[in-house]
């Protein structure tokens, strides 16, 4: 009988009690697109789709015995880490992934919820910058995210190519700013590595109210394809496709009274 292998995909990131975003993203994401994902929750929230009520932020100590268990029994073939809400947790993983030199890591910078609740406490944009950021294979951060990190307004295309060579110069390997929040018929997110290559994904917005969890499920879904093999172009390219028909097929769909989640289902692979 023969024997198989899925690709592995670890998830860092927070719990969202309402399904939509955090882990439960990600977990849907790697399933749907054929690899095998575990976990390290670095918070629980209390969130539905009209906001986030509360944060418990796990104690450091178990977000290292969560990730040194899993690596060292389960290796990943690529890592996403999204919310990190202490600084000691933030250390931590900077420290093991340093370990795992190997592994290709899409961080997805969660710092502030659409609601506008802090995901992170203060101090831990710092170690961002300079431990996680020089260990990240993409960084993925929404223009929020992105005018935080540089400390400039990110408001339109020019600001985000200006925001995006300000990130590669604090040592990021390459950066994916997402251009979601644009108005317009066409949405942008513009990429930048370190070695000079510079591309802009364009697509066509879809008007819907299910989007909660677009950028977890983006970041988990190019972590998924990075593990199965793809440069990180053409995961980024897949990965955006992923989401856009898991927007168009979530789109007609009524969970909660808020913002809803996207459909991670419309299409499974083996």
């Amino acid at each position: 009988m023969n024997k198989y292998q899925y690709p592995v995909v670890l998830s860092i990131a927070g719990s969202d009690s309402g399904g939509g975003a955090g882990i439960q993203a990600d977990i849907k994401t790697i399933s749907a697109l054929g690899c095998y994902g575990t976990t390290v929750i670095t918070a629980i929230t209390a969130q539905n789709t009209l906001g986030v009520n509360s944060i418990y932020a796990i104690p450091s100590e178990i977000v290292n015995a969560q990730m040194t268990s899993v690596i060292n029994d389960i290796p990943p073939s690529a890592i996403k880490v999204g919310m990190v809400y202490l600084r000691g947790s933030a250390e931590i993983i900077a420290s093991i992934l340093k370990q795992h030199g190997e592994i290709p890591v899409v961080f997805d910078p969660v710092m502030v919820s659409t609601s506008g609740t802090n995901l992170m406490n203060s101090d831990c944009l710092s170690i961002f910058k300079n431990l996680l950021f020089p260990l990240t294979t993409l960084l993925t951060p929404n223009l929020d995210e992105a005018a935080l990190i540089t400390g400039m307004e990110v408001n339109n295309l020019a600001d985000m190519h200006v925001a995006a060579s300000r990130i590669i110069d604090l040592g990021c390997n390459a950066v994916l700013i997402k251009g979601g929040h644009l108005q317009g018929n066409d949405l942008y997110d513009v990429y930048r590595d370190r070695d000079g290559q510079q591309q802009v994904f364009k697509s066509k917005a879809i008007q819907s109210n299910n989007t909660h969890g677009t950028g977890c499920t983006l970041s988990s879904a190019i972590a998924s394809y990075l593990a199965l093999g793809h440069d990180l172009t053409l995961a980024i390219e897949k990965g955006k496709d992923y989401v856009h028909h898991a927007i168009e097929h979530g789109k007609n769909i009524k969970i909660g009274k808020g913002i809803g989640p996207l459909n991670h289902f419309f299409s499974l692979l083996k």
